[in-house]
């Protein structure tokens, strides 16, 4: 058996299961809910880009550097994609990348619960070392995002990439590392359970 095998994770907010072909429908579905391909700092794929986006992915797994998962709300709508990937099974290291959640759960619980999954699962589970992020230096949503989960900035890496149009992208590089993770938790549970204003 893999280091890193399909699995199911689920909470009260999300629910996170093995990325399926049978999904794209639905990933269609999400991906318009903010037409989030035209931001020009992310890699969202369109619409007509799904079916090749779910076979990147898949096949990657199948070469045990990515684990997709499907994101699914409560309701059990489909929400998005992210992904274990940067899979390191020697030192015990994955990323957590590759995600994009419909607009109508965006600042909501259900990212909170995602990570807390995720990070839950590698600690834990998969006995992790350090759970690493990255994103586009101006994607400032994301970088807010993940800092709010309480990663700290390894550094950027400078003209890391070459985005879609042509530009260089900086990768602002964050991690959780294993002493991390029983604070980190304990934050996350907070956000999740502290009380809302409606």
């Amino acid at each position: 058996m893999s280091w890193l095998s399909p699995v199911t994770l689920e909470g009260a907010h999300c629910a996170l299961r093995p990325l399926s072909q049978d999904h794209h429908d639905g990933l269609v579905e999400a991906t318009r809910d903010g037409e989030l391909w035209k931001l020009w700092y992310t890699a969202v794929p369109g619409p007509e880009g799904m079916a090749a986006e779910i076979s990147r992915r898949l096949d990657l797994q199948a070469k045990g550097s990515m684990l997709p998962f499907t994101t699914f709300d409560a309701q059990g709508r489909i929400a998005g994609m992210t992904t274990y990937m940067n899979v390191d099974a020697t030192h015990k290291r994955v990323e957590i990348g590759s995600t994009w959640t419909a607009v109508r759960m965006q600042r909501s619980p259900f990212n909170t619960e995602c990570k807390l999954l995720l990070l839950g699962h590698a600690f834990e589970t998969l006995a992790c070392i350090a759970v690493e992020f990255r994103t586009h230096f101006f994607n400032q949503q994301s970088r807010r995002a993940i800092e709010r989960l309480g990663a700290k900035l390894d550094g950027i890496l400078r003209n890391h990439q070459r985005a879609s149009n042509g530009t260089l992208r900086d990768t602002a590089v964050y991690s959780i590392t294993e002493a991390e993770w029983p604070t980190v938790k304990a934050h996350l549970r907070w956000q999740l359970d502290k009380p809302r204003s409606t």
